[in-house]
């Protein structure tokens, strides 16, 4: 959850606008300085392979303090005069603790699950996702909608956590299913447990974030509201208790099953020498086994030099391998027009809804956030689910199928801007923009392996604030001020850097919708040319470790 602290932009944006008189491209600036710093891992992902997770998660609690504790220095006054670059740094290294947080995290889970990887994607993220409605009903209900309050609580709050909860973060033995059915059916039902006390909190926070926005809440009453808040995120807790207090008695081995473990099976050298993917043209081994042995006998004479074999579709990839395949830069520009629409909403949700005549933004916060956790939680599950299916759907089609929604719900936004709309909106965008992530990630392992899965997601990763860039502050902020800038020539009496109206962000979110039009198509392609890659993987419902994988 602390690595969501992102989020918490568009609630102490106003802030710093305010008490620091900046226009709407400078705080739109700064909205790419949190995406950049919230998705520039790359080196947290170089690390992460020689680095203990403790360690990465340390480093992200220092990044943490140091970001928000200088942004909390500017907005409450204490230090007057901070230059504008000197925020932008500021903010861009506090966020940048959530990628040091997801890395060290996501990494050694999807290491410890290598069977489930969809599912844990989507629970991890989805929780990351879910942080924006706890942010937003901590700071709506406990800190009384304080933004220097909540700038204290990021600096000095989330460091505490993170070192009472790293010696926590370890690899451990990969649960590779060889326990069984019922050892599988355990897993599943704790994965599943998991995913339904999130649910549960995620409905319980939008509940509560409402109901303080209808109703005026005492302290106590919105404290008794956090303490049950706090119950429900320790509830996935209940799992390593129940393991901890009823541990399952190990099977007792007969002598036969001793003899049997030490013997080998005879199929292991064979399934140690066959290739993860089996190209259709290939000749039989037997047709050509005369010319092998010539190719062996020339090479120990020295006459023919053996080349090191690329890695296939599935395998662990090195950086230079991946960085030459099409289907790396296809996920690439699928997941940055995905992403960088729904975060351009993300950035400007406070503006957005000032144009539909939204005096309250965060209950708009509250609805993307919740719609942000479901889709990265049931993102994962379901595309999880009918990748293991007899249709053996690839993940990027879930991609394609939530950008033709967004297109669509940009050009709704378009064209009937209202109080309505944009509630409805914010929910489906969120939705839509969480799928992204579910997506992207097991995607990413899959195609390329998880040898450098953390190098290969943190370079994924950097879409996010790529298209922050494109459309958030070229395109949507330069938009917004031009026609507040109208406005204010019409009406000189209208408050400055303020935009009212479907005109403020019409034409961006008609940009917007051609830009998820064209996702859509390549995330298509990228479906199509990978479908063998699956068939491969997932044959007969189950995954299938790689070659490589399995050796190491």
């Amino acid at each position: 959850m602390a690595a969501g602290n992102a989020y918490t932009f568009p609630l102490y944006s106003p802030a710093l606008k305010a008490v620091l008189g900046y226009d709407q491209r400078q705080l739109a600036m700064l909205g790419v300085a949190n995406d950049i710093g919230e998705n520039f891992g790359v080196v947290a992902g170089v690390l992460c392979n020689s680095l203990p997770p403790w360690l990465v998660l340390l480093v992200g609690a220092a990044f943490c303090f140091i970001g928000f504790g200088t942004l909390w220095l500017a907005v409450s006054g204490t230090v007057l005069g901070m230059p504008y670059w000197l925020l932008w740094i500021a903010l861009a290294i506090g966020t940048n603790s959530n990628a040091w947080f997801v890395t060290a995290v996501l990494v050694t889970n999807m290491r410890n699950f290598p069977l489930r990887r969809g599912v844990v994607a989507g629970l991890l993220k989805g929780y990351v996702g879910l942080s924006a409605a706890l942010f937003t009903q901590i700071f709506s209900g406990v800190l009384h909608r304080s933004p220097t309050s909540l700038l204290l609580l990021l600096a000095a709050g989330l460091p505490v956590v993170c070192l009472a909860t790293m010696y926590y973060v370890r690899p451990c033995t990969p649960a590779l299913g060889a326990g069984g059915d019922e050892e599988d059916a355990m897993q599943d039902g704790h994965f599943a447990f998991a995913q339904a006390a999130s649910v549960v909190l995620g409905a319980y926070l939008v509940g509560t974030t409402v109901l303080g926005n209808v109703a005026a809440l005492s302290d106590a009453a919105s404290y008794a509201l956090f303490g049950v808040t706090v119950l429900l995120l320790l509830a996935p807790l209940a799992i390593p208790v129940k393991m901890t207090l009823f541990r399952r008695p190990k099977p007792s081995r007969t002598p036969t099953d001793a003899a049997a473990s030490v013997e080998p099976p005879a199929s292991t050298e064979e399934q140690e020498e066959e290739p993860l993917l089996i190209p259709s043209h290939g000749a039989p081994a037997d047709e050509d086994s005369d010319d092998k042995v010539d190719v062996l006998l020339a090479e120990g004479e020295g006459a023919v030099v053996k080349r090191k074999r690329r890695p296939r579709r599935g395998e662990d990839f090195e950086f230079t391998e991946a960085l030459v395949k099409a289907d790396f830069w296809l996920l690439f520009a699928g997941y940055f027009i995905g992403v960088g629409t729904g975060v351009t909403v993300l950035n400007n949700l406070a503006q957005i809804g000032g144009a539909a005549a939204i005096a309250d933004s965060t209950v708009l916060l509250s609805l993307f956030g919740l719609g942000n956790f479901l889709g990265r939680l049931g993102g994962g599950a379901i595309s999880e689910k009918f990748v293991r299916s007899m249709l053996v759907l690839p993940r990027p089609v879930w991609m394609a199928l939530t950008q033709a929604i967004l297109a669509v719900a940009y050009l709704s936004l378009a064209y009937a801007l209202g109080p309505g709309v944009v509630h409805a909106c914010a929910a489906g965008i969120g939705v839509c923009y969480g799928v992204q992530f579910a997506v992207m990630i097991p995607t990413t392992s899959e195609l390329f392996g998880l040898r450098n899965f953390g190098l290969f997601y943190n370079l994924m990763s950097l879409a996010n604030p790529l298209g922050a860039v494109l459309f958030s502050e070229e395109l949507a902020g330069r938009l917004y001020d031009d026609e507040a800038a109208r406005q204010q020539r019409r009406r000189p009496g209208h408050a400055p850097h303020a935009c009212l109206g479907p005109e403020c962000f019409r034409v961006a979110f008609v940009v917007l919708a051609g830009a998820c039009a064209v996702g859509t198509a390549v995330s298509l392609v990228l479906a199509a040319r990978i479908r063998p890659v699956y068939r491969a993987l997932y044959s007969g419902g189950s995954f299938r470790l790689p070659n490589s994988a399995q050796q190491r």
